[in-house]
């Protein structure tokens, strides 16, 4: 995972250019960036995670509600937590590679933030709140429907795997079940996890993440699909 410098790629894979690029560049920085080099002109992206933040809730609930007409509100407010969720955000920022663009200092670099999905999640709102100022409310709008809404079914189902595994395999008959953590790499300050989920003594899904959770979460996902298509 390396740092790019060149904003463009990232302009031209979300398909709007700024008009103000400063925005953008505020949007990917960092605080530990903006403080090692006592930047006064582009600060971090704090208070456009704020602005995005607004913006995004409005969406997404704009969306549910006139998706779930018959849904009711307990369950509208689950459903808008579980896709704006800090995995789930970082998930959709992966999408377009936006780790590779936020502008870290040297200590957050060093202990793994660029794989963060506290610092991910967090730049891709800051993001929204710069495209919101840059391009107006349709411009956000956009951008959350094409990269946060989008695939929206598959999303949910990823954030309930664990959940949604253990009701199949009730329902199934399986006998036994567990997570087997098979591998851990890499130094201790950027961990990676390596889990293989085991159905009746066979391996039926593997993942990795920054957390064994994270991993598991990842291994029961590709078990569901290996059991739905069966």
């Amino acid at each position: 995972m390396a740092f790019v410098e060149n904003t463009a790629l990232l302009e031209e894979k979300i398909g709007y250019s700024f008009k103000n690029k400063d925005l953008l560049k505020q949007a990917l920085t960092h605080s530990s960036y903006a403080n090692e080099r006592k930047i006064n002109k582009i600060s971090d992206y704090e208070r456009l995670e704020f602005l995005g933040d607004a913006v995004l809730e409005l969406v997404s609930s704009d969306f549910l509600f006139h998706e779930n007409p018959d849904m009711a509100e307990g369950k509208l407010t689950k459903l808008r937590s579980s896709m704006v969720c800090e995995p789930s955000l970082a998930l959709c920022a992966r999408d377009i590679n936006l780790e590779d663009y936020i502008r870290l200092g040297k200590g957050e670099e060093g202990t793994g933030g660029r794989g963060r999905d506290s610092i991910i999640s967090d730049v891709l709102e800051a993001v929204i709140g710069a495209l919101y100022l840059d391009g107006g409310f349709s411009v956000a709008h956009d951008f959350i429907h094409g990269f946060v809404l989008s695939d929206l079914e598959d999303k949910i189902l990823f954030y309930d795997a664990k959940t949604n595994l253990q009701e199949m395999i009730q329902a199934t008959g399986y006998k036994t079940f567990e997570y087997n953590l098979v591998e851990e790499k890499g130094p201790d300050h950027a961990k990676v996890f390596v889990v293989e989920a085991v159905l009746d003594g066979k391996v039926v899904g593997s993942g990795e993440g920054r957390t064994k959770k994270a991993a598991e979460q990842k291994a029961a996902y590709e078990a569901i699909m290996l059991l739905k298509k069966k």
